[in-house]
């Protein structure tokens, strides 16, 4: 008995030992992949054609995996020499090295045409002294900035190559989009390039901070995992088009916590146009600060429980909003710990569309207005619905 207990554990003790040996290789090689990908390119092999009637795969597996291999060429891997940390707080770029005053991050992007134009996060590559594009077959060249919009925080990237080298990818309507819709990231999370991941929209007209004091309305928010290194990566729907570009997370760990999001299609087509014909973008101003419809503002202003709209809660002397006769809030009161005001004007509709809530008022004037046009806003007031013309100024 004693002697079969002792062939056993010959037997056991080294298969235990090379499980825990292959363990800290493995991990050994890991954690020496990762520093090598940030020290120096890895070359990505290009895809082959893949027959997948010779896979066991299901139908989503192979759309999943056909759509990979159709837009990963599309996407690049940005590598970035900058003398500055990034301007970013709430997506830095992984700072992945530091040497005599100069930062090292990595971000992502997308190829938009055959001249060589790509769309990326103004966060990515503000700042930079160099900028490495490595694309899906392993080229690596320079690229160089077109246009920065730190609004929208967008921008636009341009590499030399021939045309057929580039494979641009189409953008879909972001107003057409619908919660529940399925939706595909390509990036390269901490530096692991193109890699896919996959969700839905969570929800529809988020309102986010910029890297400027204006906020970006109808962002797109996703369950699909975006970390740091997704920024300026496509968000894809099934049809393979753009539906938005991954620009933030919330999360207390600089990792996906379930909460991303995307600037709608719609508005990145809108700011790479202008960047590209004008270098820069002009957005519309109204001139008010706005707030949110509160139940405790209902109770206090008297109003009906389904009032929706942006309360303007200060109007700036001599602007667009002042002149066009918008008034600021009457005296506040403390309801519930909250300052409400007895009386405000509350925008809910411009130019006959319905004004819900600030971030669709902030989204209309992005996407459907320019600095001089003129705009018909129904303003509820005192109960009571007022119509005023409102002409935009450009953006201080």
């Amino acid at each position: 008995m004693f002697v079969r207990l002792l062939k056993k554990a010959a037997l056991f003790i080294p298969a235990v030992l090379l499980v825990l040996f292959g363990f800290v290789i493995g991990t050994s090689i890991s954690a020496g992949a990762g520093v090598a990908s940030a020290a120096q390119p890895v070359i990505q092999a290009q895809a082959q054609p893949v027959d997948f009637s010779q896979l066991t795969l299901n139908q989503q597996e192979q759309q999943l995996a056909g759509l990979y291999n159709q837009i990963s060429p599309s996407v690049v891997s940005i590598n970035v020499v900058a003398r500055q940390a990034a301007s970013s707080q709430f997506t830095p770029l992984p700072q992945e090295g530091e040497q005599e005053g100069f930062t090292y991050g990595s971000g992502s992007g997308f190829i938009i045409d055959n001249q060589g134009h790509i769309v990326t996060n103004n966060h990515v590559v503000d700042g930079a002294t160099s900028i490495e594009v490595n694309f899906f077959d392993g080229t690596l060249v320079r690229g160089e900035i077109v246009g920065l919009d730190p609004d929208s925080d967008l921008a636009v990237v341009k590499v030399n190559l021939p045309a057929e080298q580039l494979q641009p990818i189409g953008f879909a309507n972001s107003d057409q989009l619908v919660i529940g819709q399925t939706t595909l990231a390509i990036g390269s999370p901490f530096g692991q390039r193109w890699t896919l991941t996959t969700g839905i929209i969570s929800a529809l007209d988020r309102r986010i901070t910029g890297l400027t004091n204006y906020a970006i309305g109808s962002v797109i928010q996703t369950d699909a995992a975006i970390n740091p290194g997704n920024s300026g990566g496509p968000l894809l729907d099934l049809q393979g088009r753009v539906i938005g570009v991954n620009s933030q997370i919330i999360s207390r760990t600089r990792s996906s916590s379930g909460i991303g999001f995307a600037i709608p299609s719609n508005l990145v087509q809108r700011v790479v146009g202008e960047l590209l014909s004008a270098g820069r973008v002009n957005y519309s101003y109204m001139g008010i600060g706005g707030e949110e419809v509160t139940l405790d503002l209902i109770e206090t202003m008297n109003l009906a429980n389904n009032v929706q709209g942006v309360v303007v809660g200060r109007v700036e002397p001599n602007g667009p909003a002042s002149q066009a006769g918008l008034q600021n809030p009457g005296q506040r009161v403390v309801v519930n710990g909250s300052n409400v005001p007895t009386s405000a004007d509350i925008i809910t509709a411009i130019n006959g569309e319905e004004i819900n809530d600030f971030s669709k008022l902030v989204s209309f004037l992005a996407s459907n207005t320019r600095p001089g046009d003129t705009v018909n806003l129904t303003v509820l007031r005192n109960n009571q619905q007022v119509n005023l013309t409102l002409t935009l100024s450009a953006r201080p």
